[in-house]
């Protein structure tokens, strides 16, 4: 069996941050064989400046997005941005598959092994037929109306069967700004125990929304034909009024979270643990910055021990699809450690998707992908 070793300034395992010569032997594949001390690593160890980590899980991305990259411009705020992504998505259908090809290289040299992928089409089953990097496909469900509930999730359904063949596919919400009552309900009843994500509480406008029925979110709405919110006051944030539709053993991502208070994370928590979910919060930090200028309160997070893990959102929103730009910048704006930042970016999320039986951390006869980091986290590139 042939065999390579590894060492680099740090060594990353998954759980630690290690500051020895320790050196990683992996086989020809990649699979790892062991982690030794430098005295016990013999001849032909590859010997790199950085960090080597596990390959990076990607927990949230829009991939068929990719062809929108430069063109919204940051700082706009979440709904010109949506109204944006509604408007400007009329692109040739070769444009589009381009730059999803270019997207998922990009993915791929700079370390990310998987990936959870938002969709509303099937634009991306072509490239994620023939990539290397693991997929979940979240098939995106909006339906802002009881009465088109039925005919919104069938429509959605039929784009998951073309994408499901090849890898692993669930429906999911799109936001709480864009899911009716019944439509949630249907979306509850199809995904008992499957893993889902949702777009939570990324501006302040969506718990105005659900508490007064007003707010900058109608301005959306009147794209879509509506002179008003199509949905219920319910007088509490936009969290309290959605969640309790889940009830089915689902694992729900939580994405972005930039305006979520403390109460409604305890509250939320709560909630999964009397009715048998799991939440997972993700961060998408620079799409924060793109869209709104604003970082979600990560320390919250960690004080109330929640499963935290990262994500790149897409090109519409962000200026490069790096979970190591992503560190880069959670590290610049909280006070997460590296290795605090690093286990998001790899085990934890590996756990959080269910592949860590073979991601995330250098294990004995796992199969992560090896990555070297630069110290700084400003680039990262796929060793193996």
């Amino acid at each position: 069996m042939q065999y390579r070793k590894f060492r680099a300034d740090k060594l990353f395992d998954g759980y630690t941050l290690r500051k020895t010569d320790d050196t990683l032997i992996v086989d020809a594949r990649g699979k790892v064989i062991d982690i030794v001390a430098a005295a016990d690593a013999g001849d032909d160890v590859e010997t790199f400046s950085g960090i080597l980590s596990p390959g990076f899980i990607n927990c949230h991305c829009h991939l068929e997005l990719s062809h929108l990259k430069n063109i919204i411009p940051p700082h706009t705020g979440l709904v010109d941005f949506l109204c944006s992504v509604v408007t400007k998505r009329g692109f040739e259908q070769e444009l589009i598959k381009e730059e999803i090809r270019k997207a998922e290289q990009e993915m791929f040299e700079n370390g990310i092994v998987a990936v959870g992928d938002i969709g509303n089409t099937a634009d991306t089953a072509a490239v994620k037929r023939n990539s290397k990097i693991r997929w979940h496909n979240f098939v995106e469900v909006l339906g802002f109306t009881d009465e088109k509930a039925v005919s919104n999730v069938q429509q959605y359904t039929r784009v998951a069967e073309q994408l499901k063949a090849d890898h692993r596919t669930s429906l999911v919400p799109h936001a709480p700004y864009s899911i009716s009552p019944r439509t949630f309900q249907l979306i509850n009843e199809a995904t008992a125990n499957q893993i889902i994500s949702i777009h939570n509480q990324e501006t302040a406008a969506e718990d105005e929304l659900y508490k007064t029925g007003q707010g900058d979110f109608l301005r959306l709405f009147n794209l879509f034909g509506f002179t008003g919110s199509p949905f219920p006051v319910t007088g509490k944030s936009s969290i309290r009024s959605y969640l309790p539709y889940f009830n089915n053993g689902q694992t729900v991502f939580l994405i972005h979270n930039s305006f979520m208070p403390e109460e409604d994370i305890i509250w939320a928590n709560a909630y999964a643990a009397a009715n048998g979910l799991q939440l997972v919060y993700c961060f998408c930090i620079n799409a924060n910055l793109y869209i709104e200028n604003k970082v979600p309160a990560v320390t919250l997070f960690q004080q109330q021990h929640c499963n935290v893990v990262l994500g790149t959102d897409s090109y519409s929103s962000n200026w490069q699809l790096s979970i190591t730009k992503e560190i880069q910048a959670l590290l610049q704006h909280t006070t997460v450690t590296k290795e605090q930042a690093l286990q998001m970016a790899t085990l934890n999320g590996a756990k959080a998707m269910q592949w860590q039986n073979d991601l995330g951390s250098f294990e004995k006869n796992k199969q992560p992908g090896i990555v070297l980091i630069k110290h700084d986290f400003g680039s990262s590139k796929r060793l193996l």
